[in-house]
């Protein structure tokens, strides 16, 4: 039995050089389970891996990706409560069953082999079980394994966000549209940032976004967030830009309040004084490494029994030609929301 699998073939310096390959069904092992993938989620963290941008080890020829929804077909017999036919989903991670936080060591898709693949196994540990007659898609399982951790482990791993309070997040990618989703769902008052008005305008209607600030025409934009919180501040930041934000991001928390540090997309020309303006706020500055199955089988709950729908924006095929095509329109921008690949139906 083969399927198909998806490489990064040749120098990691475009997402051109993904290609398919025939390759076997793998066998599960006594503790493991086989998957058969439905759909797989992409992340900014795929793009940087395909083109050298991502600043932890990548393994020659790696099969990317980390975000996988599927059905179980084969367990091995020391396998414990997962059976055949269960919908499931794997933990980034799957070395990493407790905490806060995963080793980018062990992430699938980077320095391990991922899920872009008709077939995967799993340590049957690793796999969290999906509702039962749920309406969210495979595909909108898939975004919670990077994205849905990220957001939860942000808002609830460490200092739990409360009803009332307000998040900020920046963008309209997926972590932060999750971001809002996940904090509208607990009561709080959130806004959102983006150099579109469009966007801005699109993620209040779409998603329930309170407040939306344009850092172009607000390229201090912490000032704007002040003047919209009567210059509290906000309790906490999913602060997406880097270096290059985390400036603005200090200066629009209160007091107290938290910023997560979860990307890379903005880089500074010169690195802002972070301790000098976290000390000034009594501010907790956290890097968020998407997080443990623990988390994931909290996300997973928290989705199923609110009935929260998570924003995938668009849907590609399974093909060499239409993952390239998923990986250009991640890289444009363009989206809000996630972008997913559907593997099989």
């Amino acid at each position: 039995m083969s399927q198909t699998v998806i490489r990064i073939n040749g120098p990691r310096n475009s997402v051109r050089n993904l290609k398919a390959f025939t390759e076997a069904i793998p066998v599960p092992t006594k503790h493991e389970v086989l998957i058969k993938v439905h759909s797989v989620s992409l992340n900014y963290r795929d793009i940087g891996v395909a083109t050298s941008g991502y600043p932890f080890p990548v393994k020659d020829n790696v099969v990317p990706c980390s975000d996988a929804a599927g059905v179980v077909v084969a367990v091995g017999e020391g396998v414990k409560n997962i059976a055949k036919g269960d919908r499931v989903i794997g933990t980034f991670d799957p070395t990493n069953l407790f905490g806060q936080q995963m080793n980018w060591l062990n992430g699938q898709g980077g320095p391990v082999d991922g899920v872009l693949r008709e077939y995967i196994t799993l340590p049957y540990t690793a796999a969290v079980k999906l509702p039962e007659n749920s309406p969210q898609s495979f595909s909108e399982w898939s975004t919670l394994v990077c994205t849905g951790v990220t957001a939860w482990n942000a808002l609830y791993a460490n200092v739990p966000l409360k009803p009332g309070q307000i998040v900020l997040v920046q963008g309209t990618g997926g972590v932060s549209i999750t971001g809002i989703i996940f904090a509208k769902a607990a009561g709080a008052t959130t806004i959102v940032t983006s150099s579109s008005d469009e966007k801005l305008e699109y993620v209040k209607s779409k998603f329930g976004a309170d407040y939306g600030v344009n850092y172009k025409t607000h390229p201090e934009w912490s000032k704007e967030v002040l003047r919209l919180t009567n210059g509290e501040g906000v309790d906490y930041v999913l602060e997406n830009g880097g270096s290059g934000t985390i400036a603005e991001s200090l200066n629009a928390v209160k007091m107290g309040g938290n910023v997560s540090v979860i990307g890379f997309l903005s880089q500074a020309k010169e690195m802002p004084d972070v301790a000098g303006l976290a000390l000034a706020k009594g501010a907790t500055v956290r890097g968020i490494t998407v997080g443990s199955t623990q988390l994931l089988q909290e996300v997973v709950r928290f989705v199923g029994r609110r009935g929260l729908r998570l924003p995938v924006e668009k849907e590609f095929g399974f093909s060499a030609e239409m993952v390239v095509e998923a990986y250009e329109y991640l890289l444009s921008g363009g989206h809000v929301g996630k972008v997913c690949i559907k593997v099989a139906e």
